[in-house]
């Protein structure tokens, strides 16, 4: 009985993967797309411009406040959030990250390095511009260190907490 369970579960694993690569994931292709990257600096820069003019913000503020939302919007949108959003995948990506999904899951492509790269630039700029504040320094290392870390090889397909376990159906 537990050969046959063992036996079942790779099958399953090994034909979701089939699945994956017979297709292009249009959830997960758009990042390789011609301006992506650039889109991505520009909504930096306009992040920093809008919290910029906010009055009584001042520009310190500003640079925290747009690193700490490109972070936790970042992590959201490519560790969060599993699956994809289109019916015709028929589940071979469900129970995996957007950020599993970018390149087939094949470590350290330009894309990978670039999106890993961003946080950390953006991390530095704020740091600089808050002029070595303490407590921006904290709160802007802690927001970029927790969504470096979901970026780390080692954490390809992990789930902390139980936080996005893919649900397996109950076989009784």
């Amino acid at each position: 009985m537990q050969g046959l369970q063992l036996a079942s579960i790779y099958k399953t694993d090994y034909v979701q993967s089939l699945d994956q690569h017979s297709q292009t994931n249009l959830n997960s292709s758009w990042v390789n797309a011609k301006g992506a990257w650039m889109t991505n600096i520009i909504l930096i820069f306009f992040l920093k411009f809008m919290f910029g003019i906010i009055p009584g913000i001042t520009p310190e503020l500003s640079w925290t406040l747009t690193t700490l939302t490109y972070n936790i919007g970042s992590y959201i949108m490519f560790h969060a959030v599993t699956g994809v959003p289109f019916e015709f995948t028929q589940g071979a990506y469900d129970g995996i990250t957007l950020w599993e999904q970018i390149d087939g899951g094949v470590q350290f492509t330009a894309t990978r390095k670039y999106l890993t790269t961003v946080p950390i630039v953006l991390f530095l700029l704020s740091t600089h511009y808050t002029h070595y504040a303490p407590f921006a320094f904290f709160v802007n290392l802690v927001a970029t260190v927790i969504n470096l870390i979901a970026k780390l090889p080692s954490m390809h397909q992990v789930r902390l907490f139980d936080i996005n376990q893919k649900v397996e159906g109950s076989t009784e």
